[in-house]
């Protein structure tokens, strides 16, 4: 029977699955998306993580092939603490860059899946109409203190100020003591967005 619980099966687990795990919870931090079965998520974990240690062989084998692990253990640990831990991180943010580019967006699909997230992820005020099923409006303000729930999670919104709308949908004024409104996004038809100034 394999022991999973000795030095060299952890270490293993470590050099080849954290890293990646660590790249894949960062970037689904940063582009929300359904989450993918565990045996995929584990394969991308031990992908990403081989990825991490390509990128930095050089530097790798110029550490292993020096004295510093002798003259100077503090430096050597915090090289390979880098390696572990934040180079995956470093990976994500320049990925992050390339996919946002310009150049990247015009030959390739938007990394952001849903209006709905692209809008709400970009955290900007606005005054908010939304339809719902049955024809009502609900017309209110989405601010700091408001929240839009993201991907996996099905599409709710919560404004933190109501407003009543006047005969024509326009904001007429701030209902009286008003804590806000949450909308369930299946009773939700349309949502326009009016600048907030």
């Amino acid at each position: 029977m394999l022991n999973i619980w000795t030095p060299e099966a952890i270490q293993l687990f470590i050099i080849f699955v954290v890293p990646g795990f660590i790249s894949i919870k960062a970037y689904e931090l940063i582009f929300p998306s359904q989450q993918p079965d565990s045996s995929k998520q584990l394969i991308d974990a031990v992908s990403f993580s081989s990825l991490n240690f390509a990128f930095l062989y050089i530097p790798i084998r110029l550490i292993e092939n020096s004295a510093i692990k002798t003259t100077c253990p503090f430096s050597y640990y915090i090289f390979y603490i880098f390696i572990l831990f934040l180079a995956p991180l470093l990976w994500v943010f320049i990925w992050q860059k390339i996919r946002l580019s310009k150049w990247f967006q015009s030959n390739a699909p938007h990394p952001t899946q849903k209006p709905w997230d692209f809008v709400f992820a970009q955290r900007k005020p606005y005054y908010v109409i939304v339809t719902l099923k049955n024809d009502k409006k609900i017309g209110g303000l989405f601010a700091s203190k408001s929240f839009a729930s993201s991907t996996p999670a099905p599409e709710q919104i919560y404004l933190e100020k109501a407003w009543e709308l006047n005969e024509n949908d326009r904001f007429k004024k701030e209902y009286d003591e008003t804590a806000g409104v949450i909308i369930l996004s299946s009773e939700i038809v349309t949502v326009e967005f009016f600048n907030y100034s």
